[in-house]
């Protein structure tokens, strides 16, 4: 018996193939042993020898069909495994070429930009819980620096733009802001009445040129900035502000509760006839209604038998691009090339035409540019200047040849981005260049500064009024001169050709 529990225990143990060798407790195989034999009329000790066979037998198939079903179930675990390693492989390839297609077509956003992001993350965060004054290292200020950093890192008119600043441009382009309608000035400390503006609540309220505003509500002007005195005359319109106002010319100190209204800025100014065959027109600025006042003012000037025009663009900064198109437009025949853009992408050239339905005005023009002309403004300079359309006095100006797009964000702010630069109709780009002129007529600083004053000022103010005002005396417009020289030559050539055209038909 001691010899078959050790062969026994020993050839289950090495055997190499067992996951869990069976061992017979032997106890129970003796006792049954021992019943077997006594059952049967025999000694145990003649039945051991026979019994124990017996009982081995039987173990030894129990544990070979253990080891069968146990071989089964690894073999179909086996096949699982081998599916679930094909399918896997299967699926991973599919998402790598989906990953790859969708970044080459810029469809899914880069590891890199999203691993830089995670780190922007950790700085402002460490910024956030360790600079020393808390107050200046709130989330949303340190956020805002980053994004205006991040932009203006690119070019000076890329930039991160908060809810207000999106705001005022939207104001600003749309040429409508609800306010109370006064045009103001910071002047030594004081907000300074340049003049209401014809039908606003300002003017019904009697304020007048010279007036200085002391306290808008409960703020007093003196320790606010200039953009502070905007936003607080500016509000909703049906809104009331009230106002303390000193009038120097009289001593007096009033206050006023002004309700505000819709107020609509024009853009284009001091429409005149400065011959008796020559018009004006000052452009300030392209907004959206730029194109339908410059027609107007045609339509104005036509009636008092204007043959050449001078387009003053003198000072101003631009706008919108299709304003500065409704501008030029006149003086171009449909389908002509008026402007073209250009960005990154080599097919991304985009030409904007003339839609012109009449005749182009073909009478003598001569435009006004200096140093302060940009972007639009250099857009209907270089059309004009190209196709000779136009003769351009004045300075080169400003080189401002990039077009912004906006782009709204979720939180109602917006990113104001370059995304492509200017070209004129003779494939000259603008940005950095400027356009230059046919007759230049360069300004010293102080000059221009004057004269920048007397265009803005000089308007219902006698020569006394303006000097004790502002401290000087009026200057000569030499690049207006200039231009009303050029203008009375063209005229004067364009009628000699056409009486020689008449004469050569009769």
């Amino acid at each position: 018996m001691g010899f078959g529990r050790v062969e026994i225990a020993l050839r289950i143990s090495t055997h190499p193939h067992h996951i869990a060798p069976i061992i017979p407790d032997f106890r129970v195989v003796e006792r049954k042993i021992h019943e077997g034999g006594e059952r049967h009329g025999r000694p145990a000790v003649e039945a051991s020898g026979e019994a124990l066979g017996e009982e081995l037998g039987r173990i030894q198939r129990r544990r070979c069909h253990l080891q069968e079903a146990r071989i089964g179930q690894s073999c179909a675990m086996f096949k699982r495994l081998l599916l679930v390693a094909a399918v896997s492989f299967a699926v991973g390839q599919i998402l790598v070429f989906g990953i790859r297609v969708a970044q080459g077509r810029s469809l899914f956003p880069s590891f890199e930009a999203n691993r830089r992001s995670n780190h922007i993350e950790d700085v402002l965060r460490i910024v956030n819980e360790n600079y020393v004054r808390e107050v200046d290292a709130s989330f949303d200020k340190l956020s805002d620096a980053a994004l205006n950093g991040m932009l203006r890192s690119l070019d000076p008119h890329s930039e991160y733009m908060s809810q207000k600043e999106f705001r005022d441009l939207q104001a600003e382009t749309s040429q409508e802001f609800g306010g109370i309608g006064v045009q103001i000035e910071m002047r030594d400390g004081s907000l300074i009445v340049v003049a209401p503006i014809a039908g606003t609540p300002g003017e019904r309220a009697g304020m007048m040129r010279g007036d200085l505003i002391v306290r808008i509500d409960d703020r007093l002007v003196e320790k606010i900035s200039m953009d502070d005195c905007l936003d607080l005359l500016r509000g909703h319109p049906g809104s009331q502000v009230i106002l303390a106002i000193s009038r120097p010319r009289t001593g007096e100190t009033f206050e006023r509760t002004i309700v505000r209204e819709v107020i609509t800025v024009d853009n284009v100014h001091d429409v005149q006839m400065l011959t008796e065959l020559i018009g004006y027109v000052r452009i300030i600025q392209f907004g959206e209604r730029t194109g339908d006042e410059f027609a107007e003012a045609l339509k104005v000037l036509d009636n008092d038998g204007m043959q050449g025009l001078i387009l003053d663009l003198r000072d101003n900064p631009g706008g919108l691009l299709d304003a500065a198109v409704d501008v030029a437009e006149p003086f171009f025949d449909r389908g002509e090339l008026i402007v073209y853009t250009e960005g990154r992408e080599q097919n991304s050239r985009q030409e904007i035409r003339s839609k012109n339905n009449h005749p182009r005005r073909d009478f003598p023009l001569a435009v006004l540019v200096n140093s302060g002309s940009a972007s639009a403004s250099e857009i209907v300079a270089g059309a004009l200047r190209d196709t000779q359309r136009a003769v351009i006095v004045g300075e080169t100006s400003f080189g401002k040849g990039s077009v912004q797009t906006i782009l709204p964000l979720r939180n109602n702010d917006a990113v104001r981005l370059t995304t492509a630069l200017y070209y004129t109709p003779g494939g000259e780009t603008i940005h950095g260049e400027g356009v230059d002129p046919h007759i230049p007529v360069t300004l010293s600083a102080a000059d221009d500064r004057k004269l920048t004053i007397q265009r803005n000022r000089m308007d219902g103010l006698s020569v006394e009024e303006f000097v004790e005002q502002f401290g000087f005396e009026p200057i000569p417009d030499r690049q207006m001169g200039a231009a009303l020289d050029a203008l009375r030559g063209l005229i004067l050539a364009t009628e000699s050709l056409r009486v020689t055209k008449r004469a050569a038909g009769a």
